[in-house]
């Protein structure tokens, strides 16, 4: 992909601060930033581990961040905490030995690289996370988020950096072949997703992604609270419920560790899916100038691409076509 497109930090900061101010200001050499130990550091450090130290940034910030604004408290601390989930493969999972891996931890691997400061991941439920009022616990969301109306009353959100597939699945000898086939059974799907919203007749505003499908008539919906337990369970024996929605990847990374699943029909609608931070947190308004930046340059130069082959061997960052 052309690297035309691809904007620096000091350009996305530079522009938030002549849009609140009204002034300008003069590039800095290139150099990392000056990080100054704080307590909001110490506290990520006794966080779940991160993945590797990131690199200083290409050109360092030379306008000055919101004072007390979420950049200037990622800037100072040098560490942007991450909420993800540690059950959600090929997405987020935690390893044995409490390291993280997965499309998602290698976009807010990236975006912490690119402003210049570490990462650390933490694990709270996906309701606390979508309910937004994190009360500074963690910095952004990068957890594979839908961006729907309701969210946006209490989250911002970057532009989309891919886009995925709602898929019905079934366990193995279910003898379910046809999405109609859940009609007036049980379906299983994580706590606090658009896939129990569609489930429960609930309308999905993606604007125009939004679907157009319905459930199927009389099915039952129940909840775990993460998605790939839903799977899991059918390992384990049970089957108490004879479907699953949740995203095509989730599907395909059950099948490929062997569980006992089959995927049902075609996707029943797209979900478009983008870093999210907390309205009620600090002011966000220059580091969502920066996000959309650095989340724009990563589709611009092919790097959200390369995750998504790298994880799901096709690329889900353009859009259903």
């Amino acid at each position: 992909m052309s690297l035309r497109g691809r904007l620096s930090l000091l350009g996305a900061v530079a522009i938030v601060v002549a849009a609140c101010s009204g002034s300008g200001s003069t590039p800095a050499p290139t150099a990392a930033p000056t990080v100054a130990p704080t307590a909001a550091a110490s506290a990520a450090q006794s966080m779940a581990p991160s993945q590797a130290a990131a690199a200083s940034p290409t050109v360092a910030p030379s306008a000055t961040p919101i004072p007390g604004g979420l950049l200037d408290k990622v800037l100072k601390a040098g560490v942007l905490v991450v909420s993800t989930d540690p059950n959600y493969a090929p997405q987020s999972i935690q390893n044995p030995d409490g390291s993280f891996s997965g499309f998602d931890i290698d976009v807010a691997t990236e975006i912490a690289k690119r402003l210049g400061v570490q990462v650390k991941f933490t694990t709270p439920d996906w309701s606390a996370i979508t309910a937004g009022g994190w009360g500074g616990r963690w910095d952004v969301s990068v957890g594979s988020m839908t961006v729907t109306t309701d969210r946006e009353k209490v989250l911002d959100f970057s532009p989309p950096y891919y886009y995925t597939p709602a898929q019905f699945a079934t366990y193995t000898g279910s003898g379910i072949t046809s999405v109609d086939g859940f009609a007036g059974k049980t379906v299983c799907a994580g706590e606090s997703t658009t896939y129990l919203d569609w489930l429960q007749g609930k309308k999905l505003d993606f604007g125009s992604l939004s679907p157009t499908t319905t459930p199927p008539a009389g099915v039952k919906a129940v909840t775990q609270k993460t998605d790939a337990l839903c799977a899991q369970l059918w390992a384990s024996g049970r089957h108490d419920f004879q479907g699953w929605l949740t995203a095509g990847p989730t599907v395909q990374s059950a099948i490929d560790q062997n569980q006992p699943v089959v995927k049902v029909g075609d996707p029943v609608y797209y979900e478009p899916l983008a870093v999210a931070v907390d309205k009620s947190g600090p002011n966000d308004s220059d580091f969502m100038v920066a996000l959309k930046s650095i989340v724009d340059s990563m589709h611009a130069d092919g790097t959200l691409t390369q995750f998504s082959m790298k994880w799901y061997k096709l690329d889900l960052t353009q859009g259903p076509g």
